[in-house]
């Protein structure tokens, strides 16, 4: 029936306005879930499921909640940021290592393989240039003139002398030594040698290399130098071969009285000088600035108790040149030396200063001159006289046929003669 009532299920309902509900109540869109007051609508289907939904609750006031992550929305990945550290971290590394290499180099260090160690573009010194006059010019080339001196159980030193291989050196060198003599030479090579002649007082000896065509050292004059003089000193110390030595000459005409027990007695009116001489320097050669010979080291004083103990403490004496030339020309020569005397024997230990005259050789220098057995002599050639040592030694310094002033006492006189020295006969 029109206008008549819905019969639905044996329920009597009226269906909502489709306006407004009474009340003021508006209708909620279908399919949608019921307002807020649903459950105390009266045209509420009582079959139908129920939702409530509740307004926001109004502003309280305090401080926003932190919002919560929801566990299963999906992770945002970390990858570019990790990269982008990597990549900054390298390129840091690279600039810093560069800049400390650059560092460096000017400051003049570089380390590690395949670099250059010490600044560049500077020029080299001046004595990096090794000038002939300096004391490294000096060295290389006296050097290859050096040799050292091999004996059966011994080392030693000397110089050449000729191109044909004469070689001065010490006769305490030489002593004792057979056929198994040699010398080897700068550059490392050897050769043998043979014994030419000695004067063991002097301590000067000659051997001859099996070798020509050597270079010779220069002569200087050993009268000519003054205390000091620099010196260089060449030897084999402690058999360290090609050692080169430095220092002044300390004193001239030190007179030395040496020799081993049981062995001649050797008198030296020696350069003195504080360039490290050891042993093993023995008969190598002391040379003046210019690089010529001026001596042959020869003895040295030690505090060490025995002569194994012996060693450099600034005091080393070597034969003067002039002296050594001539004895090695003698030896050279004759196969001897000539030994150069006054004609008179010294008394030792006289109490005074001065060489007391204990016998005079009737036609000798000494007599010649008019000197007598008891004169004291108090100077020979300027050269103040204490003993009967520094008269031999002095003595034995000049050639024979030199002359010489001596200065004497006799009694409470004093008195002057020159002497004309003569060569021993002997």
């Amino acid at each position: 029936m029109t206008g008549g009532p819905d019969v639905t299920d044996g329920w009597n309902w009226r269906r909502p306005p489709t306006a407004s509900a009474p009340g003021g109540h508006q209708p909620p869109p279908p399919g949608s879930p019921w307002w807020t007051d649903a459950l105390h609508d009266p045209w509420r289907d009582p079959q139908a499921p129920s939702a409530v939904v509740l307004p926001p609750p109004p502003p309280s006031g305090g401080p926003a909640l932190d919002p919560v992550a929801d566990p299963d929305a999906p992770r945002r990945s970390y990858t570019p940021v990790l990269l982008i550290c990597l990549l900054t971290a390298l390129l840091a590394g690279g600039i810093g290592g560069t800049l400390g290499f650059v560092f460096a180099v000017r400051g003049g260090y570089v380390a590690g393989p395949g670099t250059q160690l010490g600044g560049t573009g500077q020029p080299a010194p001046q004595q990096v240039n090794r000038d002939p006059d300096s004391f490294a010019g000096v060295a290389k080339n006296v050097q290859p003139s050096v040799v050292t001196v091999h004996v059966t159980g011994a080392i030693g030193s000397g110089f050449i002398v000729s191109a044909d291989g004469y070689v001065i050196t010490n006769d305490h060198v030489v002593d004792g030594a057979g056929e198994s003599m040699s010398v080897s030479f700068s550059d490392g090579s050897t050769a043998p040698a043979k014994l030419v002649g000695r004067d063991q007082e002097s301590d000067i000896a000659v051997i001859k290399i099996a070798k020509s065509g050597l270079p010779a050292i220069e002569f200087g004059d050993s009268d000519a130098i003054a205390v000091g003089d620099p010196v260089l000193a060449f030897g084999s110390p402690l058999a360290l071969e090609n050692t080169v030595t430095y220092g002044i000459v300390s004193a001239l005409d030190r007179t030395i009285e040496a020799g081993e027990s049981g062995g001649p007695t050797r008198y030296y009116a020696a350069i003195q000088t504080d360039a490290a001489v050891n042993q093993g320097n023995s008969g190598g050669p002391l040379v003046n600035a210019g690089g010529q010979v001026i001596g042959v080291n020869s003895v040295i004083r030690s505090v060490g108790g025995t002569e194994t103990e012996a060693g450099n403490i600034g005091l080393a004496f070597a034969i003067p040149i002039n002296q050594a030339k001539r004895i090695a020309q003698d030896i050279i020569d004759s196969g001897k030396a000539r030994r150069t005397v006054i004609g008179a024997t010294a008394a030792g230990g006289s109490g005074t200063a001065g060489a007391k005259l204990r016998s005079v050789e009737p036609a000798g220098p000494a007599a010649a001159a008019g000197l007598k057995a008891g004169d004291v002599l108090t100077k020979l050639d300027g050269h103040p006289l204490q003993d009967g040592t520094d008269l031999v030694a002095l003595v034995r310094k000049h050639a024979p046929g030199a002359v010489v002033a001596v200065e004497y006492r006799r009694g409470t006189k004093t008195a002057s003669a020159s002497v004309t020295l003569a060569a021993d006969t002997n």
